[in-house]
């Protein structure tokens, strides 16, 4: 356990306490006043007021639009599911990035509601409520789904024999079975569009700004440390509730449910009601989730492919190199952080599977969670600030990059590896130590091959999130090594089609090796109930 809490000591909580003491200390003394001051802010009430309604209105909007996906991926069986569950599960992997990006070719200048009735919502809240739907559609998907497909249907089968109606019986039977899981895919969804960057960055422009954008701004643009760490610490107060309440629900749901295999409970649709709702939820995959992601690449091949040709050149201003180049840079680093993240989450999910495991053990667990809340500006600011003396000066190193996508990562890791740990029979290794084997070769021979492919998915998820971070990487990734995130988000601060239409190129490359990499994930799975 020493590795993971060290590692997590000097690269997440070293580098925001850097950030925030520089803010909040001034000459030696604590200004705790300055809390107060930013707060009475005017324009930052406005931003805080914004990043909680759009976070809330984010949050219904996906609810509404998912929750029926779940029932159909949880109740019905039909050709083509689990290739669907794939497309579905596609949006949430890719970076924010291309997520803005994909919509402003959908309804920016010249997108295709543009093109068609002259409509643009790129300049308009309704086009981040979108995207925020686009992106955590398949939250609600796989946790409510992933739950609903192993309940038992008996038990409203039951309610309805004894003269309830099918909507009585859902609603008194299946409604609270339900509850946990939807109250804890909606703290994850209202989570990630509490801090959402890089959809609001490119869809908000100067009228819209989030928590952690007016941070990037205060910080990057404005150089008011003072500002951004009050706001910093206004963010990881938010976020440490809603990950209390996420993790309280997640306990009831573990504790008041007894389950079925999810093989049994789905069906082939029956009557016109379930056909006419699973055509409805078709429908709203191809309009929602997949025009998006077919406009983007239809907007990268105006013209052929001269957007694709025109990344290999360096302009000397945006790139010191040919933007292809970031292509690479970013599966190295990625790569890199992958091997970060697995080995800091695999040994953190051992130590928190062991059933001896203290208190203080178990909250590290919720500890593990923070990257995903805490601002990705401030931690990578942080490092600038906190990594720059001696034994640790690594401003001009290449693995500040790596090192900040594998915070990113390593909650995935743990959260994939940790239930399948669990779930090792204990008396395995208890035999393994009776007959003389040593801890490691315990983990060796007892553990890894149980585990291996819920290792191999957890280096997946590491290497999905790690390649399209964006918050912490804009900061620190030099220019002459730009990562694909960081290159899309050059372009398109640049006028001109041309740097349009290589964001564009440069986004739908990623979203192809993301998607890749997901339809692996999906043939890895070791399990169908299609929770993440």
């Amino acid at each position: 356990m020493f590795v993971p809490v060290a590692f997590f000591a000097v690269f997440f909580a070293w580098p925001v306490a850097a950030i925030v003491t520089r803010g909040l200390r001034v000459d030696g003394v604590w200004r705790f006043g300055r809390i107060a001051d930013v707060v009475g802010q005017s324009d930052i009430r406005h931003v805080l007021w914004f990043t909680t309604w759009q976070a809330l209105a984010s949050t219904a909007l996906t609810l509404l639009a998912a929750l029926p996906a779940a029932y159909v991926f949880a109740r019905l069986d039909f050709p083509g599911k689990q290739v669907l569950r794939a497309v579905v599960t596609v949006p949430f992997v890719l970076p924010t990035v291309v997520v803005g990006t994909a919509f402003l070719a959908l309804v920016g200048r010249g997108g295709l509601l543009d093109e068609l009735w002259g409509v643009r919502l790129d300049t308009t809240v309704w086009a981040i409520l979108l995207a925020h739907v686009f992106f955590n559609y398949a939250v609600v998907v796989r946790t409510v789904g992933g739950l609903w497909a192993q309940l038992d249907p008996r038990q409203e089968e039951a309610a309805r024999m004894l003269g309830v109606s099918p909507l009585g019986a859902w609603r008194k039977v299946t409604l609270p079975a339900l509850a946990p899981a939807v109250a804890a895919a909606a703290l994850m969804v209202f989570l990630f569009t509490f801090t959402s960057f890089g959809v609001v960055q490119i869809l908000g422009g100067p009228t819209f700004s989030t928590l952690e954008v007016e941070i990037y701004r205060q910080t990057s643009e404005l150089f008011d440390l003072s500002t951004a760490a009050v706001l910093t610490l206004v963010q990881f107060a938010a976020v440490g509730a809603i990950l209390a309440v996420h993790a309280w629900t997640v306990r009831r749901r573990e504790s008041a449910l007894r389950l079925v295999d999810p093989a049994v409970t789905a069906r082939r649709p029956r009557g016109a009601g379930q056909w006419a709702l699973l055509g409805g939820v078709l429908a709203t995959i191809a309009v929602l989730l997949v025009l998006p992601l077919a406009v983007l690449v239809r907007r990268s091949l105006d013209g052929g492919f001269g957007y694709y040709r025109a990344l290999g050149a360096a302009d000397g201003g945006t790139f010191l190199v040919a933007p292809i180049e970031s292509v690479v840079n970013s599966l190295q680093y990625a790569v890199v952080a992958t091997a970060v993240a697995v080995v800091i989450g695999a040994l953190a999910a051992a130590a928190l599977a062991r059933r001896d495991a203290g208190r203080l053990v178990r909250g590290f667990d919720a500890l593990l969670m923070l990257p995903l809340g805490v601002s990705a500006v401030t931690v990578g600011f942080g490092f600038l600030i906190a990594l720059d003396k001696p034994p640790l000066d690594l401003r001009q190193s290449w693995i500040l990059v790596p090192l900040a996508q594998a915070l990113v990562g390593v909650p995935f890791v743990v959260r994939t590896m940790l239930p399948v740990l669990r779930a090792v029979d204990e008396r395995l290794r208890e035999a393994a130590a009776v007959l003389g084997a040593s801890p490691w070769r315990v983990w060796r021979e007892v553990d890894l091959p149980l585990v291996r492919r819920a290792l191999l998915i957890a280096a997946g998820f590491a290497f999905a999130v790690s390649l399209g971070e964006f918050g912490a990487t804009v900061f620190i990734a030099r220019p002459d090594n730009p990562t694909l995130p960081v290159a899309v988000a050059r372009l398109l601060s640049r006028p001109g089609d041309l740097n349009y239409g290589q964001a564009m190129a440069l986004s739908t490359i990623l979203m192809v090796v993301c998607a890749v990499a997901l339809l692996v994930l999906e043939r890895l799975r070791t399990d169908r109930t299609g929770e993440f």
